[in-house]
């Protein structure tokens, strides 16, 4: 890829904002970046595998899935370009991806090894704290919500489930879960759980189907009631 390109490129995503031309120039010109390509369907990583570089999506879209620990139930979702494959896990006691990332279009990737991710942090003030911000709203977020005030009904708990369990809290998901293990994520029988949802259902905010809940547009949970 061009030197042009790259610098370009660079620029959609959040590490490199607020980088000088100069400094941009310079990373682009002397980072070691990779480049690669993926068909539609193919695998580009999986849940487990070491995260030992980063993926920066520059094209196309991704679905992910996310698993429950015991692989009870998982969740579908879509990730279109500028996205950077779980930059969390390149750090940490866990250096492993915890979702799997298909191709649903044709992909390109630039890639950044681990090395290379540490030298620039060294390197260039404004991209280690990018780093530090990314990381530090992260933990904002998830400590907010254990003080958020908790939901007042069923739906409200479903409604708060389906969110937390997906990367962004808009667009189309789909949750492959049964019944009754929804039942228990929420603390509720399955009788009323059923009842609800097919409530949703009817009110179009979701469709049913055995073993699989579609949600077209999770924004419309949040704002319809």
């Amino acid at each position: 890829m061009a030197l042009l390109q790259i610098f370009d490129k660079l620029l959609q995503f959040p590490l490199f904002q607020g980088m000088s031309r100069d400094d941009l120039e310079i990373v682009a010109g002397h980072t070691r970046f990779g480049f690669q390509k993926q068909s539609a369907g193919k695998t580009v990583v999986k849940s487990g595998d070491t995260c030992n570089q980063l993926y920066f999506l520059i094209n196309g879209s991704l679905k992910v899935r996310s698993f429950a620990d015991d692989y009870g139930y998982l969740v579908e979702e879509q990730i279109s370009a500028p996205y950077i494959l779980q930059l969390e896990s390149i750090f940490g006691y866990y250096q492993r991806y915890t979702r799997d990332f298909v191709a649903q279009t044709d992909v390109n990737f630039l890639t950044l090894d681990k090395e290379e991710v540490v030298r620039l942090t060294e390197d260039f003030l404004v991209f280690r704290l990018n780093m530090v911000n990314h990381f530090a709203t992260q933990t904002q977020k998830q400590m907010r919500q254990v003080w958020s005030r908790a939901p007042q009904s069923l739906e409200d708990r479903l409604v708060r489930f389906f969110t937390q369990h997906c990367l962004y809290p808009a667009g189309h998901k789909v949750f492959n879960i049964l019944m009754t293990r929804l039942a228990e994520e929420v603390n509720d029988s399955r009788l009323n759980v059923s009842r609800i949802l097919n409530d949703m259902q009817y009110r179009g905010l979701i469709v049913l189907s055995r073993g699989k809940i579609e949600i077209p547009q999770l924004e419309r949970l949040l704002y319809t009631k």
